[in-house]
């Protein structure tokens, strides 16, 4: 009985290692994909928060994301489901997508500082030429 589930096990681990899709022709490489998805987390953040200025632009988000990134429609789809067949690379590939969504975050964080910094300043000459 033993014998019968370390089989069991073994089998499934080996079964595990095993790729459930076929790895496209086209396959977008995996620091592409990881631009990709950090602009298109971006792009989807603005597009709830703020849709009338993509509207206004006349800009459809996912259209962008294609032709920044000289890509099709297919070709992503095909793509994100093989990587998504390979848990620990996609994992991996959404852990570097995270990390530069907080890198993006902390600049923007920083150089808004820095503008607030500046307007202060500007305000208060602005006030100590007006005495």
């Amino acid at each position: 009985m033993r014998y019968y589930c370390l089989l069991l096990v073994l089998l499934s681990l080996l079964s595990c290692n095993e790729n459930l899709l076929e790895k496209p022709d086209d396959l977008i490489p995996e620091d592409k994909m990881v631009s990709i998805l950090t602009d298109l987390a971006i792009v989807n953040a603005a597009k709830s928060t703020n849709m009338a200025v993509l509207q206004d632009l006349d800009i459809e988000p996912m259209d962008y994301i294609f032709k920044k990134y000289d890509i099709d429609s297919l070709q992503f789809v095909e793509s994100d489901r093989y990587y998504a067949s390979l848990p620990p690379e996609y994992e991996e590939i959404y852990k570097r997508v995270e990390s530069k969504l907080e890198e993006q975050a902390k600049t923007m964080e920083e150089a808004k500082r820095v503008n607030d910094s500046l307007r202060r300043m500007e305000s208060e000459e602005n006030r100590d030429d007006t005495d």
